[in-house]
């Protein structure tokens, strides 16, 4: 491993800013797409080895660990758009300053989720409603995992931290290596200690990760970010622009939890809901190229609006959108007319099917419209204006996609189809307001030097 700083790729990107979307996005895409698979397959484990009373305890946990991944990626996400912007501008000293906050930050979340999870854990996971058995296998899993969040936490941030720096590949390669270890780790542990084993696997896998992480940042100087904590000085300023970034993001990924329980209230029968969740998964991978795309986009319009080159900014903005929506809407083609055929690989359920038909039939009118909204947003996080992602999903989810679906389900009694014909609608309003705010956005801050997108 090479043992001398990098140099930045600040003037890689100026250079060629279209071929540097697409190498931060693709590694990143591939290793999202790994740890999807991973989520499958432990699934699969748990569900197969230990049994449905299981899978039911992971579902009483899943809320809090979002809450934690919410909290995690969004100030993660936070640290990428100061980071960038700091090597834009060429100040390296502020962008290796943000990044040993970084770490600081993720070291005092870590210990506080650890705390407040083993202070309050059983009370979470029993207020939900799950019998006494189910609770006791719920919290064999949760103890174990908050017991090894912290390495999860941490794992994060340094990779939030080398997005910031354009730094793809390595990270994917890290996190990659680390869930074909989880997946190879599960079935040994899994055997042994049930439940328990997978949560063990888990931590075993973020641990290594974390430590591989330490050692190639911290004492091989693998990256253009370099670390100095002999010389660390606490700058609030730095903590609060990560906040400012961040919290938008983490506030976003808790609502869409919220949303997803008053759906599954809204929805009511056990086959709408899995109808729901199951093509819900299915969505989640397909979107990854997008999700890919709109993240590079972080890294790319925080550098390029650091460094005051605005019509790299403008370039990226249109190039990005117009492929986002042009992957979106292929998906859109292959679920309107084929998820018929798709969905018998997932359940055998006539009815789930049916109804899972219905949603991609409805929402493969709405894919370009989510991805319009996604991307906006992020550019909007890049240019430093964050809380308009809060702002907008909320204002999707809750105030117009759950009251509609409530209007028409539960008032007008209309069935159950007609929650997603209310997502629809809420996704085409949101992103029109969403490209509105991002040109109000992009006038503010350039000013007249740039026309509007």
């Amino acid at each position: 491993m090479d043992t001398q700083p990098k140099e930045s790729r600040l003037e890689e990107f100026i250079e060629n800013p279209i071929k540097a979307l697409w190498k931060l996005s693709l590694p990143m895409m591939f290793g999202m797409a790994v740890q999807a698979i991973y989520m499958l397959v432990d699934t699969a484990f748990i569900g197969k080895w230990v049994g449905g009373t299981a899978l039911a305890a992971l579902g009483y946990v899943f809320p809090f660990l979002f809450i934690i991944m919410g909290i995690t990626f969004g100030l993660g996400s936070g640290a990428t758009t100061v980071i960038a912007q700091f090597i834009g501008a060429k100040d390296k000293k502020n962008a290796d300053n943000a990044a040993e906050h970084t770490i600081l930050l993720g070291l005092i979340i870590g210990v506080i989720i650890v705390v407040f999870g083993f202070l309050f854990g059983h009370k979470f996971i029993g207020v939900q409603g799950a019998d006494v058995e189910t609770v006791a296998v719920a919290l064999d899993y949760f103890y174990i995992m908050i017991g090894g969040s912290i390495f999860m936490i941490l794992s994060v941030f340094f990779r939030s931290i080398l997005s910031g720096e354009g730094e793809m590949m390595f990270p994917m390669k890290v996190l990659g290596a680390g869930t074909v270890l989880n997946i190879i780790l599960d079935p040994i542990f899994i055997h042994y200690y049930q439940i328990a084993g997978a949560a063990i696997a888990t931590v075993i896998s973020q641990a290594l990760v974390t430590l591989v992480f330490i050692y190639a940042l911290l004492f091989k100087q693998h990256s253009y970010i370099t670390f100095n904590l002999k010389a660390f000085s606490f700058n609030m300023k730095i903590i609060k622009d990560i906040f400012r970034m961040g919290m938008p993001a983490s506030l976003s990924m808790i609502i869409m939890s919220m949303g997803i329980l008053l759906f599954n209230w809204i929805l009511g029968t056990s086959d709408a809901v899995a109808a729901y969740q199951t093509a819900g998964r299915i969505e989640h991978l397909f979107f990854l190229p997008i999700i890919s795309v709109a993240t590079a986009l972080v890294t790319l319009v925080g550098m390029f609006y650091g460094a005051k080159r605005f019509d790299l900014i403008r370039t990226m903005i249109k190039y990005g959108l117009t492929r986002a929506v042009a992957i979106s809407l292929s998906f859109s083609v292959l679920f309107l007319f084929f998820s018929d055929s798709i969905l018998p690989v997932f359940t055998d359920s006539p009815e789930i099917i049916r109804l899972s038909v219905l949603y991609f039939k409805i929402m493969a009118f709405a894919y370009p419209f989510i991805t319009i909204g996604m991307t906006s947003t992020r550019i909007m996080q890049g240019l430093g204006v964050a809380y308009p992602m809060f702002i907008l999903t909320l204002f999707r989810v809750v105030i117009i996609s759950a009251s509609l679906a409530w209007y028409f389900v539960m008032i007008l009694e209309k069935p159950v189809y007609y929650a997603w014909v209310g997502t629809l609608i809420s996704c085409i309003i949101t992103a029109g307001v969403s490209l509105f705010w991002l040109r109000s956005i992009l006038r503010r801050s350039f000013k007249s030097a740039v026309e509007p997108v």
